[in-house]
């Protein structure tokens, strides 16, 4: 199972990210938990100077942007 997790404060493109990597995951059928990450000194712990950011088992896979849902659902699918 892969652990999702979706760096953000509460910004529109932080829900935008969430919403993407929801869905990304129900298409692909991938079993996975998807996390909300919202307190600052989480994010900070993963070296992120801009949010969103998508984690993936613990790796940083995108800061600073809302990837395209094809691209998440690479992401989530590897």
């Amino acid at each position: 199972m892969k652990n999702i997790k979706v760096l953000g404060t509460g910004c529109p493109t932080c829900k935008q990210l969430e919403k993407l990597v929801r869905q990304a995951v129900e298409e692909t059928s991938t079993d996975a938990t998807i996390e909300k990450v919202e307190e600052i000194q989480d994010i900070i712990a993963y070296n992120v100077m801009s949010t969103p950011a998508l984690v993936i088992d613990e790796e940083v896979r995108t800061s600073g942007r809302v990837p395209s849902l094809d691209e998440i659902k690479q992401l989530v699918s590897s």
